[in-house]
């Protein structure tokens, strides 16, 4: 270190004015770019905490903020407010405690405060307003929505007439862009918030004059194909992302690319049957029956029974006056009744839309150096069939289905999408980043502005001087200067010998 001192003080005295000034000014450049570079580096990335806000609600939010000790910047003409970029959640939700911002219109907070003595108008339309702000914050808090403003019409109710063909409707204007996916969600947003209100009476209109539920409202008939489209969609981005999530893990990311082709049932059955089986009797119920009949004859010489019995003529033996006679007969009957249930079965099914009835692939993997053998091919497919759960009676059907071919990639566009979603999410880095090359720049060109540098010419005789005043030797301007006082000037300041023996000779030698 010391050295190095030394040999750069020996340069500045061989400098002249104007080469001093010049390091000077690239010295100070240097060093406030790179004070600057530390400072813009370490600045707190700001983000957008919220937009489009009116003048009071623009108030409100400052004041919370430098309440938090936050620091914030405005855009967008006073109406964007910007904070630290790990400080925006913790702050809305402090905020949102507070309630803070209102936003536009009158939420349900018009019934905060007892109004006593109003109309019953007067209570239905604040009911309307309040309803409608609701509706219009929850809507500005969806994606791509920078604001939102609804509109509820509602029949009015009466007593004595009612209008059977009035009913609800309502209009929503957005500013922003949105997707048809967000579109159906507001139409069923409001409709499910608003009393008999269908989601076909809902308009979504943007900032643009644009109609968005112009094609939504249509007959049943087209409403299902596009519902069956989307479900077909989904149903094959499901198994497409199934499969490339699968290979990326095996060949590395952005190596494979897999389509897939699904045909779905759309048709809802519902299927009635019932079978007996006759031979599957089961028994159902049994009953016994016992009976018993006992009968007694007796016949008497007096006091005999009179009806039929009376009037017959007795038999020998039994005359009047002799000796009665009986009989007695009993009868048993026996009976068992079984009764048999013959076994039936029920069976009611209803199969709803979206089963898959046939399914194929398109997979593409990236070519290697070496190209893969058909065996590698092979064990690849037989993974996608796997993973699409598709099941083939031999490997030819199996090919047929699912197609799998190797092919050179160009993974610059996936290579720059990568970089710039990596940039995106990281923005400080990226400054760091800038700042570092910035000052690596500016000690280059520092650099070679320093090697650059020529000192100046200077006559040998001030050499002679300089020399003589350094060694003590003696010495006068205009001397001789000796063999061995040459070598040692040149072996001390070889630069300054070089340009004044350069003068020198220009000059003819002559001083």
């Amino acid at each position: 270190m010391k050295t190095f001192l030394t040999q750069f003080v020996q340069l500045w005295r061989q400098l002249g004015l104007n080469q001093r000034v010049s390091i000077i000014v690239a010295l100070v450049g240097v060093v406030g770019g790179l004070t600057a570079l530390v400072v813009w580096s370490h600045r707190p990335h700001m983000a957008l905490l919220y937009g489009r806000l009116g003048e009071k609600d623009v108030a409100e939010v400052l004041t919370a903020i430098q309440a938090a000790g936050v620091t914030y910047e405005l855009g967008s003409g006073g109406t964007s407010v910007y904070v630290p970029s790990d400080s925006v959640h913790k702050l809305r939700i402090q905020l949102a405690t507070k309630g803070v911002p209102a936003g536009e219109g009158v939420g349900f907070e018009v019934f905060d405060r007892a109004n006593f003595g109003i109309s019953d108008f007067v209570q239905r339309t604040n009911f309307v307003r309040a309803l409608q702000g609701e509706l219009s914050r929850t809507i500005s808090q969806l994606q791509g929505v920078r604001s939102a403003r609804v509109l509820i019409v509602q029949p009015e109710n009466r007593l004595l007439f009612s209008d059977v063909k009035a009913k609800p409707t309502a209009s929503v204007f957005i500013e922003g862009s949105v997707s048809v996916e967000s579109v159906n969600a507001i139409r069923f947003l409001v409709a499910n918030a608003v009393e008999s209100l269908r989601a076909d009476d809902v308009a979504v209109v943007d900032n643009r004059g644009n109609v968005l539920t112009e094609g939504l409202n249509e007959d049943p008939q087209l409403g299902s194909a596009s519902s069956q489209i989307k479900l077909r969609k989904g149903v094959e981005d499901y198994f497409s992302k199934k499969v490339e999530s699968m290979l990326a893990k095996v060949l590395g990311p952005g190596t494979a690319v897999v389509r897939v082709s699904a045909e779905l049932e759309v048709e809802s059955t519902t299927r009635s049957e019932e079978k007996y089986d006759p031979d599957g009797q089961v028994l159902r119920s049994e009953v016994s029956t016992d009976e018993s009949t006992q009968t007694n004859e007796v016949d008497g010489a007096k006091g005999g029974a009179t009806g039929t019995t009376a009037n017959t003529p007795s038999p020998p033996g039994n005359e009047p006056g002799g000796k009665a006679t009986g009989k007695n007969s009993e009868q048993v009957q026996k009976g068992k009744t079984l009764n048999y249930e013959i076994n039936k079965i029920t069976l009611n099914a209803i199969r709803a839309p979206g089963t898959v009835a046939r399914m194929t692939a398109a997979v593409f993997v990236a070519a290697k150096a070496q190209p893969r053998t058909p065996a590698e091919l092979e064990a690849l497919r037989k993974m996608v069939v796997n993973a699409l759960g598709i099941k083939a009676a031999d490997e030819k059907e199996a090919a047929k289905i699912v197609s799998l071919e190797e092919v050179a990639f160009d993974g610059s566009p996936t290579q720059k999408a990568g970089v710039m979603e990596f940039v995106k999410s990281n923005p400080d880095l990226l400054k760091q980043v800038f700042a570092v090359l910035v000052a690596v720049a500016l000690v280059f060109v520092f650099v070679r502005m320093l090697k650059r540098t020529k000192p100046d010419e200077i006559p040998i005789e001030i050499l002679e001087q300089t020399y003589a005043a350094t060694t003590g030797e003696g010495g006068h301007a205009g001397g001789p200067i000796s063999v061995e006082k040459l070598n040692e000037m040149i072996r001390r300041k070889p630069e300054n010998i070089g340009a004044a023996l350069r003068g020198w000779m220009a000059t003819g030698g002559k001083n």
